[in-house]
């Protein structure tokens, strides 16, 4: 007896709609509004009955191709900032999209743009734009015309969407641990790179501080390139002082390694004699420090997650969103917690 193969029919009977619910539903067709419920008992159906649209005849009856094109500015080669492209991938999926990933070089005009074609080559219907670390971008000039939503950068211009980490908070964050572990001198190792992260994670130190009013000693804040030779040695100096502080907030994890070498040196025990919080959770440093360094997540999963999202919300046409290049989304930089804190000998 042979097998029925399963149509678009069975998908509306099982779900309880129409055929061209269906239809819109699984093609996502622009400017169609079905609601969220609705779609996920079609797209539950159809999983559960294994029915698909074919993609090629799909494309060529909608003009769609169901793929969307992630820029990844070196990020593909960054353990860290991965998650970037799992929360895009997991995103895509639940649209029934495609991701095609292509990593270019960072700061290079001319690759992007090379780039960039090559997605525009395999008809993308749209781009996510992901840069190795937070700062202000140009586009490349052929990337104007397609949807496009920026992650962990700013668009120079103002026209694209964008989402970011929130710098300031995660700052907040890690500083209010600290006083309230009862640190009153906390010093911050500040990388020394005119970008975002740099002053917003300094304006979060200070803003804790002034809040508690702890007057604010300029010579606690150093800066030096954020790798781990100058963390330690701008923290052994600091460390070395009659009047050392009690408490060292890091710019990154890679900082507070270096400081951890210092402290070290120093005969300083971490957490009783100095506590220390670093950021970015880059999980082979902080979770592998002893004790384990207590730090500030970069909500990099998160960040790949919305800009898909937005990006289908811009894909059918919503205008609200195109709103969203006003201002950059940030995202919450939760702290996680391990053993290198603890209260000040002093108190």
């Amino acid at each position: 007896m042979a097998v029925r193969n399963v149509g678009i029919r069975d998908v509306a009977e099982m779900a309880g709609v129409s055929v061209t619910t269906v239809s819109h539903v699984l093609n996502d067709t622009p400017q169609m509004r079905v609601a969220a419920d609705t779609r996920a008992r079609v797209r539950e159906a159809a999983k559960t009955l294994g029915y698909g649209p074919n993609r090629m005849a799909q494309a060529l009856r909608t003009n769609r191709s169901g793929l969307i094109g992630l820029l990844s500015e070196e990020i593909a080669t960054t353990p860290h900032a991965g998650r970037i492209i799992l929360g895009a991938q997991n995103a895509a999926r639940e649209h029934d999209l495609t991701l095609v990933i292509v990593n270019t070089e960072r700061e290079s005009g001319d690759s992007h743009r090379d780039d960039v074609q090559a997605l525009i080559d395999r008809q993308v219907e749209a781009v996510l734009y992901a840069t190795m670390y937070h700062r202000q971008v140009s586009l490349p000039p052929n990337l104007q015309g397609l949807p496009a939503v920026l992650i962990d950068s700013t668009d120079k211009a103002g026209i694209v969407p964008a989402v970011v980490p929130d710098e300031v908070g995660g700052a907040i964050a890690a500083v209010t641990h600290l006083v309230e572990a009862g640190h009153r001198r906390i010093g911050f190792l500040n990388n020394d790179d005119d970008v975002p992260a740099t002053h917003e994670r300094l304006v979060g130190y200070k803003e804790v501080l002034r809040l508690y009013d702890i007057p604010i000693d300029e010579q606690l804040i150093v800066q030096a390139p954020s790798e781990t030779l100058p963390g330690y040695e701008i923290a052994r100096e600091l460390l070395a002082r009659h009047d050392r502080p009690t408490a060292l907030f890091c710019y990154n994890d890679r900082m507070a390694m270096g400081a951890y070498r210092a402290a070290n040196e120093l005969g300083l025990d971490i957490p009783h004699d100095l506590s220390i919080v670093g950021f970015d959770n880059q999980e082979l440093i902080a979770a592998n420090l002893f004790p384990g360094l207590t730090t500030v997540a970069l909500p990099h999963y998160e960040m790949g997650a919305w800009a898909v999202d937005t990006l289908v919300h811009l894909l059918h046409g919503e205008d609200e969103y195109k709103l969203l290049a006003d201002t950059p989304t940030r995202l919450d930089c939760p702290l996680v917690i391990r053993g290198s804190v603890g209260t000040p000998r002093d108190n």
